[in-house]
């Protein structure tokens, strides 16, 4: 009966941990906004622990920020923050892929080729009614922000490393917040770029065994999603000034 007991309040930790998650990513928390305990456990339906573990997870990968005496909030959006993130990821990210095609077998060739096969044929985006569930108009579809990350990942999957692989994953995410904003216009309308080229282009080049061309082309495909980004969050009176 205990073994029962804990393993339901497992399963509602990690439940209230992926819903959280997923709102901060789909932009249903706003960045930047504080998460009251009465709130969250109301909007979720689970104890107060539960909250408490999932905030505690966040905090970790850096989608909320503790602040004593204040709470928990999610994430802002800063300029700086994003160009340091961005430089983060190139490294660590570059560095993860060395690693995962010197020793990717068959298997993780295959996983690759579905993984960008999915996010190819995964609209980008879907007009959604802001009133209905909270997510803005425009934003990026929760279909492809998963079929985006488990791309990512996949590239990465056989660096022997999980230090290195977990560094890139955490970076990631937080990237990710900075996408969905940067794809809002003022009109809420989305602003789409197509990245289709520019993935099948390192998959091509990790294929082939070819390390450099595969780093170089990830290290270019982060560097130009971030210069974009930063043109757009300028625009969204969220950032701080450089």
């Amino acid at each position: 009966m205990i073994f029962l007991v804990t393993a339901r309040a497992a399963t509602r930790t990690e439940q209230v941990y992926t819903s959280m998650r997923a709102d901060i990513m789909l932009g249903r928390l706003l960045p930047g906004s504080k998460l009251q305990f009465a709130d969250l456990t109301e909007r979720y339906g689970v104890s107060m622990g539960a909250i408490r573990e999932g905030l505690q997870r966040l905090s970790e990968q850096g989608l909320v920020v503790s602040e004593p005496q204040i709470g928990f909030r999610v994430m802002a959006l800063s300029i700086d923050d994003l160009r340091d993130l961005t430089t983060a990821r190139c490294e660590i990210e570059g560095l993860a892929l060395r690693y995962a095609i010197a020793s990717g077998d068959l298997a993780w060739e295959s996983e690759i080729v579905a993984a960008y096969h999915a996010l190819s044929r995964t609209p980008a985006t879907e007009a959604t009614d802001t009133d209905a569930d909270d997510t803005p108009s425009g934003a990026l579809s929760e279909d492809w922000t998963a079929a985006h990350t488990r791309f990512h990942e996949a590239l990465i999957a056989a660096c022997p490393n999980q230090r290195i692989r977990s560094a890139a994953n955490t970076l990631r995410a937080a990237a990710e917040v900075y996408r969905h904003w940067s794809n809002l216009g003022e009109s809420g309308e989305s602003v789409p770029r197509n990245t289709d080229s520019e993935h099948k282009g390192i998959v091509d080049a990790v294929l082939a065994r070819d390390t450099e061309k595969a780093v170089r082309l990830l290290d270019q495909h982060l560097r130009h999603t971030a210069r974009r980004l930063i043109d757009r969050v300028s625009h969204l009176d969220l950032a701080a000034e450089s």
